[in-house]
């Protein structure tokens, strides 16, 4: 499996984290396990049907897909004539570009894009970078002001927060807090917070010189050891030892 991220023009780079493309390679016939990190995507099929959502849905040539902010891991499948383009978008801004459902209803779902949205596959086969670039930078709207400020809170925490106290220095009730964040990111601000936590706790699991689970816990905001073990159970279906 070949797989490559583009870093989408300056313009785009409030709104964007990348272009990403994935190839299948000759002795590719497995599995791959996508873990939630809060963020909304599109994917563009450009070749064989792919199954995805754990072989709930599929994806078929030729045809646009988005795919809501997860909160649980989801499995695709991946084989020699698997191509994929995608389009990951930061939290919240899938709505600066297309007037679509609120967010909400697309969490954990893989859903066809309607026509009128639909992108040029010929110069997508031939220079999807730039083509990508091109449709993004026509179709820029607002940027909604209060979830940024909320989002920067929550991430300069690595997620290790207390709700109602991102909302009292926002100046907004909780639950107005998560009507907002249902509409626009898919989750509610608690479990945003609970993810970017365990992304946070998985990037230094990750690290080049990896630490004690139980010094990562700490750091990162969990009860102890334990209750890190079932977050990671939760959102990657594995447990530390097999990640």
């Amino acid at each position: 499996m070949k797989y490559i991220e583009y870093t989408p023009c300056l313009e785009l780079g409030t709104y964007i984290h990348s272009f990403w493309e994935l190839k299948g390679e000759g002795s590719d016939h497995q599995w791959e396990r996508i873990f939630p990190d809060g963020c909304p995507g599109i994917v563009l099929n450009l070749g064989d049907t792919c199954k995805t959502d754990s072989g709930a849905s599929s994806m078929d040539y030729g045809k646009t897909y988005i795919v809501g902010a997860m909160n649980t891991f989801k499995d695709t499948f991946i084989d020699r004539n698997t191509r994929l383009l995608g389009v990951c978008f930061k939290p919240a801004m899938f709505s600066s570009f297309f007037n679509y459902a609120s967010q909400h209803e697309l969490t954990n779902q893989t859903v066809e894009f309607g026509t009128r949205y639909a992108f040029d596959m010929g110069k997508l086969h031939q220079s999807p970078a730039p083509y990508l670039n091109s449709f993004f930078l026509d179709r820029r709207k607002t940027i909604h002001p209060l979830l940024q400020s909320v989002l920067k809170d929550i991430h300069g925490c690595n997620g290790d927060v207390n709700i109602f106290e991102v909302a009292r220095r926002n100046y907004i009730t909780v639950r107005q807090l998560e009507r907002h964040f249902k509409a626009h990111i898919g989750l509610s601000p608690k479990e945003y917070a609970k993810i970017i936590r365990f992304q946070s706790a998985l990037t230094m699991m990750n690290a080049n010189h990896p630490r004690k689970l139980s010094a990562i816990a700490f750091d990162c905001g969990f009860y102890d050891q334990s209750h890190l073990t079932n977050e990671i159970k939760k959102y990657t279906g594995y447990t530390p030892a097999q990640l």
